[in-house]
């Protein structure tokens, strides 16, 4: 039953999409309808990952009244009546960004199942209207083959993950004061955000090794629409904190 679901809301659309990008494309470019497809549905997405991305960069201009809250010593009780009102008085929504990146990761596991099975058309799951394309072409440009293994596209997307890791913006921590320690939160909070940046970019370039090049292409392209996103935020976000 799961299985029905998850092939018919997600994994036959795209495949459909890309099997339609496939036959438009000259040549048949597998690698050129793997950016394409990526790139459309991020668009579709754009307006949940920006709101995302809205939250934490919103987030991070909080921290200093956060911490004046926090080292203003009201009882835990008064410090969450502040914070609320804080989140209030800026429409700040501590959970908005945590949700619709949940909503997100169906599209995403599904986007990435279609690549990791192989650019297989065998028709089983093509619509009616949507027909095979004549010619598959794996090699992207003409020079890396995106149906087998890829070093120097692994290599890329290690590479894009870590840029798009550098780029996120960082979760807000409380600062530490002499002779005092990190909370243990903020403890996790530094380890995570080190891991995504310094360890995640291995693990990627691993998997998208271990599948297909064309897997590594997705990725390459999605991580790096990421990172012209979280740079427009930023600079939107910073530009209004200018103006106020």
């Amino acid at each position: 039953m799961i299985s029905n679901i998850w092939n018919i809301v997600l994994y036959q659309p795209l495949l459909n999409a890309l099997a339609f990008l496939v036959s438009i494309i000259p040549g048949g470019d597998v690698g050129l309808a793997v950016i394409i497809l990526t790139i459309l549905v991020k668009i579709i997405l754009f307006p949940l990952s920006q709101k995302s991305i809205e939250s934490q960069a919103e987030m991070n201009i909080l921290t200093p009244e956060l911490n004046k809250i926090k080292a203003g010593g009201a009882s835990k009780e008064e410090q969450a009546k502040l914070t609320f009102d804080l989140y209030k008085k800026h429409k700040v929504n501590p959970f908005s960004g945590c949700l619709l990146v949940l909503l997100q990761i169906p599209v995403i596991f599904a986007l990435y199942y279609v690549f990791s099975k192989g650019i297989k058309f065998d028709g089983g799951f093509l619509y009616s209207f949507i027909h095979i394309p004549e010619h598959v072409n794996m090699m992207f440009l003409g020079i890396l083959d995106v149906g087998g293994k890829s070093l120097i596209l692994a290599i890329l997307a290690g590479i894009s993950q870590y840029l798009q890791a550098h780029f996120t913006p960082k979760p807000a921590t409380s600062p530490v004061s002499s002779g005092s320690t990190s909370s243990f939160s903020d403890s996790f909070t530094k380890s995570m955000s080190m891991q995504m940046k310094y360890i995640f970019p291995f693990i990627v370039a691993f998997i998208a090794y271990s599948v297909s090049g064309a897997v590594a292409l997705y990725w390459i392209t999605s991580n790096l629409f990421m990172v012209v996103q979280q740079v427009y935020v930023k600079k939107e976000k910073t530009f209004k904190t200018v103006i106020k």
